[in-house]
């Protein structure tokens, strides 16, 4: 734990009661994870309703008070999770969502900043490094505070491909990608492993095809996921839903864990002034560590260009 933080009532406050906001207090009441949780949204009649909907369900299987609130709800709240903005259409790519989400989040964080007193803040919102590193920018926070999922959604659904590719379970498989949730995200496949094992080396082992044809279909996979979710059906919730629990369980109850998310960089691999995603402790206070890691020569050329492509972006909104 941060020296110095102490946590208080298991409180949440969700801002933006859309798909991703309402399926985050939903899923955080069925894990049970947070003692309170309080959803808003400029639109309150939306914010009730979806409360409403979800507290009808809770007697059976969860405790939560969950209800409709506004922006100084968020006072004593341990965790704040920001996912209002719109969202990404069909052909788009997530840093087109820029210039509105910059500007919503501003009035988020203007109206946030009016009861701050405590907690750490979660960001959703895309483009999530952008949004991130301007959040922690105008909240002036302590180092960790404010943070983006990042490529946690992508490392899940990068597991998942590796998983389905060797036929084995998502449990024995362990990788992570790094650097912008976007295009240039990177695999880091030198850290990929199947049952603690190299993935190069068990693929040998057990006469499956490992070679880079392999690995850049995999990845391209991993990366396309996001798209052809929203070609399907339009928006993409569950998901990031799922690794919000995880984010959220370790900073509400003490048990840290490992993710790769995204927050401003202090000199990790010589990069500063931008927020993008490595392999990060995350408990209550929110990143308490980056972790420094050795990675193959082409994995920090994309990392490297990954910096580049966010910051340009970065530029527009100095």
């Amino acid at each position: 734990m941060k020296r110095g933080y102490t946590l208080g009532n298991r409180k949440v406050a969700i801002i933006g009661a859309g798909f991703v906001g309402s399926t985050v207090a939903y899923a955080l009441s069925l894990r049970d994870i947070a003692r309170e949780i309080v959803l808003i949204d400029h639109n309150r009649d939306k914010a009730e309703g979806e409360a409403l909907d979800i507290r009808h369900g809770l007697p059976a299987l969860g405790t939560a008070d969950l209800y409709a609130g506004d922006y100084s709800d968020c006072g004593d709240c341990d965790l704040i999770i920001i996912a209002a903005g719109r969202k990404r259409a069909a052909g788009e790519s997530r840093t087109d969502l820029a210039g509105e989400n910059v500007r919503i989040l501003w009035d988020v964080v203007s109206s946030v900043q009016k009861y701050y007193t405590r907690g750490s803040v979660l960001l959703i919102s895309n483009p999530v490094d952008i949004l991130t590193y301007k959040a922690s920018e105008w909240l002036g926070l302590p180092n960790g505070h404010v943070f983006g999922t990042g490529c946690i959604l992508d490392s899940s659904r990068f597991v998942r491909v590796i998983a389905d590719y060797v036929g084995l379970s998502t449990g024995v498989v362990q990788g992570y990608l790094v650097g912008e949730h976007g295009e240039s995200q990177v695999p880091i496949w030198s850290r990929v492993t199947v049952g603690g094992i190299p993935i190069g080396e068990y693929c040998s082992e057990v006469c499956i095809a490992w070679n880079e044809a392999v690995r850049a279909e995999l990845a391209e996979r991993t990366r396309s996921m996001g798209t052809e979710i929203i070609r399907a059906k339009g928006k993409t919730h569950f998901g990031i839903a799922t690794c919000v629990c995880q984010l959220a369980d370790a900073i509400l109850n003490q048990r840290p864990t490992i993710a790769c998310v995204s927050s401003p960089l202090l000199g990790e691999h010589g990069v500063r002034d931008v927020a993008l995603s490595v392999p990060s402790v995350i408990g209550p206070g929110g990143v308490q560590q980056r972790i420094r890691e050795h990675w193959a020569p082409e994995e920090y050329r994309g990392f490297f260009d990954a910096v580049e492509n966010v910051r340009a972006v970065l530029r527009r909104f100095a």
